[in-house]
């Protein structure tokens, strides 16, 4: 039986027909009748009333029940229960309900309800009894104590959480019932509740209770002063929920994040395998090992799997970490041989290929390495460890080593959990270290791959100065996943992209390759900068579908996803720039005056991740302002990490300190604030605005009517008489006769001329439609068509853009080549 339900039979059984105001309901359940006693209990005059709907009277959750009620009545032949009906002042009234159907000869039947007010209803005063049915009762630890924080009153449920019944509790205090708890801290809280009347809610204590001596546990507590009458503290109220599932399932994807963030920055074999036991210490562990086939660490293809004499396998020292200085558990240092008793544990995962468990370990029983170099022997019991997960290393089927984690001291056993959060570990840096065993052998042909990924030279436009600079965090290869570009677009414009792919090596430069040619292909469509980021994620979404699926390696779709890249678009006869970011850092403004600013760049997920839809902003920049596009290698340093106010602020003050032509600054800005080998792929794209003068762009604002072609051409060719272009009056004449004519024809609102001169003679026709004119090869005997087709012939290009109003419809002559 659900909770409405019960709190029906109760009203069954309480209703008072006496004290019930009565009202009326036609068959669609509107009000027509609305007597005195149902205004003094909710407050409406009848005026307000008669007509509205039943429905309007209730609080929402019980309006909903409307129709379900209705056809329990129907059956019922009426109905008896608790609803929340809404008082003219909006607070809720819990009103015992009877409904009971009015036949009449005709027609639908009508209901007569009557209402009755449930405050002061028998059984239903909050009296101590019920109170302490309540509290003794909950599942929620409850407790009272005193202002000596001494226990006044606890509730059985309390006695799970340790420090035995309530009756034992009376007169102690919190120390002398939980030996052990940092009492300390809690009764600090509750000395700030008496003190300052101020409740804590949520306040989470982690630490081990008598009732789990040997597993760590997590607790949501509330504190609450009680007061008397006159408002005097006399005590403290708490209560105490086991919330230690919820930590620990916090702590394993804090714990992931950390992996993720951390392990595989490098092509580095040794760095790697230092980088899983870095991270899996203290979280997880508090002793960690990681140790690889000899061959694995000279770049040479390991066997896929360890031979019948696994006496023979010898494993090297690649990685190890612990919570005590100096890593004292360990006697093979970093580099040196790690050998393995035949049969024992390390050696049976690394030819399995299976990780192993077990929650306590024999103390007695000596370790499994031997021939160690100072010929020790330790027992587990010597050692302090008592709890071990062996998960091997493998990657693309072929099993690099193992990784061991220990426990010490009173930390709990490894449970699954614990393993299925190593193995993701290991599962990681196990296609890093095999990613970094390949670098040596993929390293000429990624010299070749880089060499054709960036550009080599800007295009030529009027729009902007550019200059760029580009370091990669390895310095051997110069490979890596960061790129920019610069973009000619339709109408003067030029579109600014910089990115990044997570990730070194062939796979993340291909991954850049990917992204950089999408992004060059969705430019041409002429798309405003949310709409390319839009149609990029989808595209990276779909690749990693395509390429995950059943695959054992790290394709270079799949590392595009959690790519990220900065678009802006800069219009040099507006001077407004229009920018979106997927997952980037936004860029720097230096202003004319040297004034350096940030962006205000809503930051919209990285590609193929998901989530909240990308954004875009517009702003106008002064001519000769400077932006300055950069990956997020420039701001982070090892003693800032991924602090993005501290990068800013150096970037701030580097920018400000120099004014030297760009692309000197664009080099010294990168030489003051990276390294020779950074820590992070830095690329740097600083861009310096040029507006178009007036005399360089002549705009016409058009009649709808067939008569202003005629106008318009000839407008035009007096404008490339004063530009001095007569050599492309004849095909100016035929792209402004056809483009017009077009938007007279088919488009609505108004049309607008424009002109523009500098690397090419641009021109552009705008219209209030929304339909792109098509390209159409006309027969012979068609008596039009042609006009679009010899656009295309006559120019060097032509296309479509939207705006929020409109279209334009555009197409682009070279001022360098001969005049058709």
């Amino acid at each position: 039986m659900g909770a409405s339900e019960e709190r029906d039979v109760l009203a069954r059984q309480r209703f008072d027909m006496a004290d019930a105001a009565p009202l009326l309901l036609d068959a669609r359940m509107a009000v027509t009748s609305w007597t005195a006693d149902a205004e003094r209990l909710l407050g409406y005059p009848a005026a307000e009333v008669l007509g509205r709907p039943a429905a309007d009277l209730l609080v929402p959750e019980d309006a909903a029940r409307i129709p379900e009620l209705v056809e329990r009545c129907q059956e019922d032949s009426g109905w008896t229960g608790l609803l929340s009906v809404r008082h003219r002042d909006g607070h809720p009234v819990l009103s015992m309900v009877r409904v009971v159907p009015v036949q009449r000869s005709s027609g639908p039947a009508h209901w007569v309800v009557l209402l009755a007010d449930l405050a002061g209803g028998p059984g239903w005063d909050m009296s101590r009894s019920v109170l302490e049915q309540m509290t003794a009762r909950s599942p929620v630890g409850i407790a009272i104590v005193d202002t000596d924080l001494r226990y006044v009153w606890s509730n059985a449920a309390l006695e799970q959480f340790g420090g035995g019944p309530p009756q034992s509790r009376l007169g102690r205090r919190l120390a002398e019932v939980q030996p052990g708890l940092d009492a300390e801290r809690l009764e600090a809280q509750m000395r700030r509740v008496l003190e300052s009347g101020e409740s804590v809610v949520a306040y989470e204590h982690v630490g081990r209770v008598r009732s789990a001596p040997h597993r760590e546990t997590a607790h949501s507590m509330s504190f609450v002063r009680l007061e008397d009458p006159h408002g005097h503290p006399i005590g403290v109220y708490y209560t105490v929920v086991d919330v230690s599932e919820r930590f620990r399932a916090r702590r394993r994807l804090a714990l992931l994040d950390r992996a993720g963030q951390h392990i595989g920055r490098s092509l580095d074999v040794l760095q790697t395998a230092q980088e899983l036991a870095d991270v899996a210490v203290p979280g997880l562990a508090d002793f960690v090992t990681v140790d690889l086939l000899e061959s694995v660490l000279k770049g040479g293809e390991p066997t896929p799997g360890p031979g019948e004499d696994t006496d023979a396998v010898p494993l090297r020292r690649a990685g190890h970490q612990s919570v005590q200085g100096g890593v004292p558990e360990t006697a093979v240092e970093i580099g040196e041989v790690a050998s393995y008793r035949a049969g024992s544990p390390p050696i049976r995962c690394l030819v399995d290929g299976e990780s192993w468990r077990e929650e306590r370990l024999d103390p007695l029983s000596g370790e499994w390495a031997t021939g160690t170099p100072d010929g020790r022997a330790a027992t587990f019991l010597d050692l302090g460890l008592h709890s071990v997960m062996i998960v091997p290393v493998r990657a693309r089927g072929v099993t690099l080593g193992i990784t061991t984690f220990f426990r010490r001291g009173r930390q709990d056993p490894f449970d699954e959990d614990d393993l299925s959060l190593a193995e993701e570990f290991v599962g990681r840096a196990a296609l890093c270290l095999d990613n970094a065993r390949r670098y040596t052998r993929e390293r000429d042909a990624a010299l070749v791959l880089q060499r054709n990924l960036l550009p080599h030279r800007f295009p030529e436009q009027d729009a902007v100065e550019v200059a760029a600079c580009y370091r990669p965090a390895d310095e051997l290869t110069g490979l890596a996943g960061d790129w920019f570009d610069v973009i000619p677009l339709s109408g003067a414009r030029v579109a600014l992209v910089v990115g990044e792919v997570a990730g070194h090596g062939i796979d993340g430069a291909a991954a850049m390759g990917r992204l950089r040619a999408a992004v060059q292909t969705l430019a041409d469509l002429d798309l405003s900068p949310e709409e390319v980021l839009a149609h990029l994620d989808d595209l990276v979404s779909r690749a990693a579908r395509e390429e995950g699926s059943g695959a054992d390696t790290l394709t270079s779709g799949m590392q595009a996803v959690g790519a990220s890249c900065l678009y802006a678009v800069y219009d040099p006869v507006s001077g407004q720039c229009s920018m979106a970011s997927a997952g980037h850092p936004a860029p720097a403004i230096v202003t004319p005056d040297g004034t350096v600013t940030f962006t205000e760049l809503p930051d919209g997920p990285a590609l193929g991740v998901g989530g909240l839809p990308f954004e875009s902003v517009e702003l106008p920049l002064a001519e000769g302002s400077v932006l300055a596009l950069h990956t997020d290698g420039l701001i982070a340093t090892p003693r800032t990490g991924r602090d993005p106010q501290a990068g800013r602020e150096r970037l701030r003050r580097a920018l400000e300190a120099h004014g030297q032509p760009l692309d000197g600054l664009c080099r010294t800005i990168v030489d003051d604030l990276v390294p020779t080998r950074p820590y992070d792929d830095v690329a740097l794209l600083m861009a310096r605005t040029r507006r178009l003068g007036a005399e360089q762009v002549a705009t016409w604002d058009l009649r709808v009517d067939p008569a202003v072609v005629a106008e318009a051409r000839k407008a035009s060719t007096q404008q490339l008489g004063v530009w001095g272009l007569d050599e492309l009056a004849f095909t100016t004449e035929l792209v402004v006769s056809e483009l017009v004519t077009n938007a007279i024809r088919y488009a609505d609102g108004p049309i607008r001329l424009r002109l523009i001169t500098e690397q090419a003679l641009i021109c552009e026709v705008f219209d209030g439609g929304t339909t792109a004119p098509h390209l159409r090869h006309p027969k012979t005997t068609d008596e039009g068509g042609r006009g679009l087709f010899l656009i295309s012939q006559f120019t060097q290009r032509w296309g479509t853009r939207y705006t929020p109003e409109g279209k334009i419809i555009w197409a682009e002559q070279s001022l360098t080549q001969p005049a058709i």
